[in-house]
This record gives structure tokens, sequence and C-alpha cells, in this order.
């Protein structure tokens, strides 16, 4: 059986990785020049650093028994501390009952508390909004406060015509009353939001996929880098072969896609219009990460902090200090991750890296979050179609392109990109995992049905210090 695995990133990794348990014939290919996709570790300044802050947490037995299979012993438990900025003030990520009262004033907090009831008594009653889902349950004032600047940042929409699905997959069943309950009797660990602690690899997030990669090409397989795919081939609608940049064609017995699926569906032989429409209309947002090297250590203690303040044009910033000592070694500094996002069109992904480091620096400064303390470098790290953009409408389209693939005879489409899921690792790595044993062992799991708000763990636990342990 000769397997072709296109990306590299968790899903796709994770898939060669599997299958190259049981046949050698095992090719991955990754346009890119390393693994990992957007959980992938470069190095910068004699330090390591993730696109962005990737923290691997799941609740599904199947997949933490994966990763410690990959990871071993090799990690870290890590204390997470995440805040929001808004109006100069850090408020604690799950919200605190007195810091938020705290920070908010007591009039702001009591007009938060009134639309709270507000809305018990007389609620929202079109939910199928993000802003509707979230203003449901938490009431109007704060949504605005908490979620409307940062999630307009994040897909540059507005929030009554993005899809409730963003808000169902990332917030779920979270309240303001779950949050009081939270802060008032402590953390049940329940609710996701909420989790104090997650497991992370000594080398950074990518080193899960560095490892896989390895043992493909153990295996006798191939990790095939700056080798990007440019079409996958069908014969009455069964995959047959993949034909690359330099029109080199090779044929496969079966194709892993986590490429993005708008650009898959527009090479595919003799789609129906009405499928090539759907597909053309789903939209992807790209980031922009500008990466800061402060001349100082012990900073702020967050992980990252998410940046509600209108004044402020990044929508979060990671400290890669407060992760694992691995990353910096001897250094003294700090790398700062500064995240902007746009689409293609945008003028801002046009700028130039220095323009876009300037910016960096005069908000980082701005948030007074490193004092007087200099910047020594930065760097500019762009990622195309990364967060498929879930609007209104979407869920049509998507189902129409699904249903005409899901037609296509040995194509597993899989990933955040390949199936225009908002993934988390936990997620794409159990794609990744389910594809392979549809191909290995003939099983039939739904993969379009795995994205963010899969909750049907066949059994439950949790990644400690000491190993795996059953909840």
């Amino acid at each position: 059986m000769k397997v072709a695995v296109i990306g590299a990133g968790p899903a796709g990794m994770t898939a060669g990785y599997q299958l190259s348990k049981s046949i050698s014939d095992v090719e991955v290919f990754e346009a890119g020049a390393s693994v990992g996709g957007m959980a992938k570790t470069i190095e910068l300044w004699n330090q390591k650093v993730d696109i962005g802050p990737h923290r691997f947490f799941s609740s599904d037995n199947r997949i933490n028994e994966l990763w410690l299979e990959v990871v071993g012993k090799d990690y870290e438990m890590v204390d997470r501390l995440t805040r929001i900025y808004y109006n100069g003030k850090f408020f604690h990520y799950p919200i605190k009952g007195m810091d938020a009262l705290k920070n908010l004033g007591l009039w702001e907090a009591v007009k938060c508390v009134s639309y709270y009831g507000v809305e018990k008594i007389n609620p929202t009653k079109d939910i199928s909004t993000f802003e509707g889902w979230v203003t449901n349950r938490f009431g109007k004032r704060l949504y605005q406060i908490f979620f409307k600047t940062y999630t307009e940042k994040l897909w540059g929409i507005p929030c009554n015509v993005l899809d409730a699905d963003f808000a169902a997959q990332r917030i779920k069943k979270f309240s303001l009353g779950e949050a009081m309950k939270a802060a008032l009797f402590g953390n049940s660990g329940k609710h996701k939001t909420l989790v104090d602690q997650f497991a992370y690899p000594h080398g950074g997030t990518g080193e899960v996929y560095e490892r896989m990669a390895a043992f493909v090409n153990k295996q006798g397989g191939r990790v095939a880098l700056k080798s990007p795919v440019h079409r996958i081939i069908t014969k009455n609608k069964k995959v047959v072969a993949v034909e690359f940049q330099d029109g080199i064609v090779k044929e496969y017995d079966h194709v892993v896609s986590s490429m993005p699926i708008t650009q898959m569906v527009s090479r595919l032989p003799e789609v129906p219009a009405n499928v090539l429409e759907a597909a053309q209309s789903l939209k992807f947002r790209n980031t922009i990460i500008v990466y800061l090297n402060v001349e100082a250590k012990d900073l702020f203690p967050d992980n990252w902090l998410y940046m509600h303040s209108n004044d402020l044009r990044m929508g979060r910033l990671t400290n890669f200090r407060n992760w694992v000592p691995q990353l910096y070694g001897n250094e003294n500094s700090t790398i700062c991750a500064l995240e902007y996002w746009c689409y293609d069109e945008d003028e801002f992904w046009k700028w130039d890296d220095q323009k876009l480091i300037d910016l960096g620096k005069e908000e980082l400064k701005k948030t007074g979050l490193i004092g007087n303390s200099s910047i020594s470098a930065g760097s500019v790290y762009r990622i195309p179609k990364c967060y498929p953009v879930y609007g209104t409408g979407y869920k049509e389209k998507l189902k129409i392109v699904e249903d005409y693939l899901s037609g296509i005879e040995n194509l597993h489409v899989i990933g955040r990109y390949g199936a225009f899921k908002y993934n988390n690792q936990d997620h794409s790595i159990l794609m990744g995992m389910l594809a392979a044993e549809n191909i290995l062992k003939g099983t039939k799991h739904n993969l379009w049905e795995i994205n963010t708000d899969y909750d049907n763990y066949q059994e439950s636990s949790v990644i400690t210090k000491t190993g795996l342990q059953k909840k």
C-alpha cells in the first residue's frame, strides 16, 4: 500500500506517524522548510519559540497516550496564567470575582451584573451569531468588554455576522454564573477554559512533530520538506495520484490531505460548479507574528495575554520565558510574540518587516509591560490561511464541499486547513489517528465530525508530571 500525506502539521504528521507503524511506503509532503505547521517551534536569538502560544491539553485517553508515547518524559507541567488586557488593566481569565470587581470599578461591575440579570429575564432569542450567543450567556456589557473587541480583531468581521460555532466551540457552556462559582468555590476542572496546568515538551511544541517525522523516516517512509503538492488526481471518483509543482506525478492508493480545502477543491478535476462555488466562498484569516527580543527577565507572569483594548492593533501577546526554562537556556532576555491578523487583500498583509517591527515595539512599550527595558531585535513570521472564518452561512457551504469530497474513494481530509475546522492540537491529532485507522483497518470514522466541540471521549484521562492519570 502506498500512501501520500499532504502537510506535516499536527494532523498530517500524526497520520504519517501512525501509518508508519504498519506500512513502510508512507510519504509526507510539506511545502515549508520544517514540520509542525502552526504548532512548529523555531529558533530565534539562541532561544526556541513556538508560532504563538500552543498549549497541549486533552481529556481523550487515546490522544494523551499517543502524546506521551512520542514525548516520553521530556516535558514539564506548566502553571497556566492568562489574562485579559483591557482599558489599561489586567483581568484574570477565567474571570475571578474580586479581581474583576476591583478592575472594573463598582459602577461598571453593577452594570455588568445588571445586564446579566436582564438577559436571564428576557434572553436574546437569536443565538445563531457570536454576538447573540455570548450576550445570551454573559449579558450585553460583559460581551462588549471581554469578547467583542478581541473577536473582531481576530476575524476582521463584525460579531453579528460571525457564526455562533466559534463561541460554542471555544467558550462552550462557560457563563458568568460558572465564573462566579469557580471564583467562590474553586476550579472544578470540568471546563477546558478552567484548566490550570498543561503539559509542555522541553524542546517546544514542535518537538512532538519533529519526533514523529524522525520515526517515519526511520521506518522506511519519507518526510519531504519544501515539497509543495500542486493537486490531487482522481479518476472515476477515486484517488489515483498526486501531482507536484514541478509537474511530476506519482501514483498512490490513498491520499491524506491537510492542504487548504479551498486550494485542494479548486484543483481537483471535474468539480461541479456548485461545489467549486461553495469552496470559493470559504475564507481563511492570516496571522503575522512580530517577535521582539527584550533585554530583561521577569517582565510579567503570564504565558499569554488577550489584548482587548481598542487602542492596540495586536490581539495576543505571548511571553516565552514563562513556559519552560529549556526554551531560553542561559539567555537573559525575553522573547515576546505579538500576534496580528488580516486577510490577503488587506494592506497590512503587504507591510514590510521593519514597519511591522516598529509597530510591535511601539505597542509593546505602550502596554507598560516591559517598563524601560530595551528591545534589541525583532523578527517577523507570516502565516497565510491559518484561521478558518466561521462567517454566517459557512456551514451550508462547507456541507456541500464535505458531501462531494466524501464521495471520492481513498481521500481522507483532515486538519484545520484541510477540513476547515478551528481545531486545537488535540483535535488535529485525533483526526490524524482516525484517518490512519480508516486506511489500515478499514474503519469508517467520520473525520468531518471531529472538531473543537467534540466530547465523545471513549475513556477520559489527563497528563500529569508522573504520566497518565485516569479520570
